[in-house]
């Protein structure tokens, strides 16, 4: 079904954001790995796994539109030196994905494309309920409990 370019190009550039949050999980996963924090390891590389599914729809959708998926571009991608920059970057980027997101969905129902419109939704909500809120969390942790006691926590 040939798509509306509008909406394709928004998509694109959703799935610029969506490849950067992915590659900046995995790299941040495998150092929490090596540093030997296991249970921040485990969330992140779950988060990977996460991103991996929403690029993968946006694939999926972008090729029923009879469009052609940019593999290449990654926006927002920003890797941490330590725990609370590593974590506020994933923050950073899941930001600009939930405005991307909201943006799109718009776009989608000026443009009456309503099926992306609900697959984003519901990329908004994982993105939004699940991901932004569990950063949120930790760094609120880590506030709380002072970063020694957090990264004690994360063995």
């Amino acid at each position: 079904m040939k798509g509306q370019a509008v909406i394709i190009e928004q998509l694109n550039a959703l799935l610029a954001y969506e490849l950067a949050a992915m590659d900046q999980y995995f790299i941040h996963s495998q150092m929490y790995q090596d540093w030997g924090l296991n249970k921040l390891y485990e969330r992140i590389a779950h988060e990977f796994e996460d991103e991996k599914g929403h690029a993968t729809k946006l694939i999926e959708r972008i090729l029923f539109l009879e469009g052609r998926p940019n593999m290449v571009n990654r926006d927002g991608l920003i890797i941490g030196d330590d725990v609370p920059a590593m974590l506020a970057s994933d923050l950073r980027v899941e930001y600009a994905v939930t405005q991307a997101l909201k943006d799109t969905i718009s776009l989608c129902e000026q443009e009456q494309d309503y099926v992306t419109r609900d697959m984003l939704l519901v990329l908004l909500d994982d993105t939004e309920m699940d991901h932004a809120y569990w950063l949120e969390q930790q760094l609120g942790l880590i506030k709380r409990l002072g970063l020694a006691n957090y990264l004690q926590s994360q063995l």
